[in-house]
């Protein structure tokens, strides 16, 4: 587990639409580029942008299930 700062998707400044940084926590590898994360509280799916060099996090559409451990 690691500590980044990344772009969190409900963060998003919706007048002027532009992703905003907040903390989150890497989990771990889910695929080749999809990570599971916690920001919150919650579990979700994240990946890394290269080209940003920073994770995004989707704490909206990629939220997981906690109970039973699945995706």
């Amino acid at each position: 587990m690691m500590k980044v700062e990344a772009y969190i998707h409900s963060l998003k400044a919706h007048a002027n639409n532009r992703h905003v940084l907040g903390e989150a926590e890497i989990i771990c590898q889910l695929g080749d580029n999809l990570y599971l994360s916690e920001y919150c509280g919650i579990r979700c799916t994240a990946i890394f942008n290269v080209f940003a060099g920073r994770y995004f996090v989707d704490d909206v559409y990629g939220i997981c299930c906690d109970e039973g451990g699945g995706l």
